[in-house]
């Protein structure tokens, strides 16, 4: 069975974590999803949430 990386950490899929995201950081859900698309989904949990920290005016 394959691993759920969304799910091990409490969410139900990756939209769900991108919303939550969205939410956290008080960005647009198109400027998060916009990002999660250029990085791909092996940087969620990296790339990602560093790229929203390093931009906090987003």
């Amino acid at each position: 069975m394959e691993k759920n990386i969304y799910k091990e950490n409490g969410y139900k899929d990756r939209n769900d974590y991108l919303k939550s995201l969205s939410e956290d950081y008080s960005t647009d859900r198109h400027i998060i999803n916009s990002m999660a698309e250029v990085l791909s989904e092996n940087e969620d949990f990296d790339g990602l949430i560093c790229a929203l920290e390093d931009f906090p005016m987003l």
